[in-house]
């Protein structure tokens, strides 16, 4: 079975085979992942696979209303939590980054609504080749960055939501090869 050359460990295999790229529409779920994404910014990505759990413990399941009334003294619990990244500016970011969700959930109906109308609610299904062939990020994901920004959130670059759009199943960029990419290509 041929997998994306990345999927080498059985949490990451795992998470190739049942979740990348398979378009996600919850609003919790989608939170998660945008903070995991900026958490993840200059670390590999096994590491948040494995601190995944501890996330969603210590962030409330990421239900964003709840994230984003965070105070000081929860920053303050959340930068002693070993088993999370402990990066003051992505931890205050993620706190920031759930009050512009919660802004943009009251102004579309939803943040799935949001952010997917940007493909026209429909993934991109790319047909790469190599791994060399796939983008670390795109025209698109830099208007969706700049997008977020203007409305005030952080860790969300170009290159982030990139790897957020992939997550997401916003785009499908499973190479040709990998017995997935037309799994996901079929779950539009």
């Amino acid at each position: 079975m041929v997998r994306c050359h990345w999927a080498q460990t059985d949490l990451s295999i795992q998470y190739h085979d049942q979740e990348w790229g398979v378009p996600l529409h919850d609003d919790t779920e989608l939170f998660a992942f945008l903070v995991l994404e900026g958490a993840q910014a200059g670390l590999n990505w096994e590491i948040i696979l494995k601190k995944r759990p501890v996330y969603y413990q210590v962030y409330d399941g990421f239900q964003p209303d709840l994230v984003a009334v965070y105070d000081s003294r929860k920053l303050d619990c959340l930068l002693l939590e070993p088993g999370i990244v402990r990066n003051k500016r992505k931890i205050y970011s993620s706190i920031q980054n759930a009050r512009v969700f919660v802004e943009i959930q009251h102004e579309f109906g939803s943040f799935d609504h949001f952010i997917w109308d940007f493909v026209n609610r429909n993934p991109i299904q790319n047909n790469f080749s190599s791994i060399t062939d796939v983008p670390a990020q795109t025209l698109l994901s830099a208007q969706i960055s700049l997008d977020l920004r203007k409305r005030g959130m952080n860790f969300v670059g170009p290159t982030i939501m990139y790897a957020f759009m992939q997550a997401v199943g916003m785009v499908n960029d499973h190479l040709e090869e990998c017995f997935r990419h037309q799994e996901v290509k079929q779950l539009v």
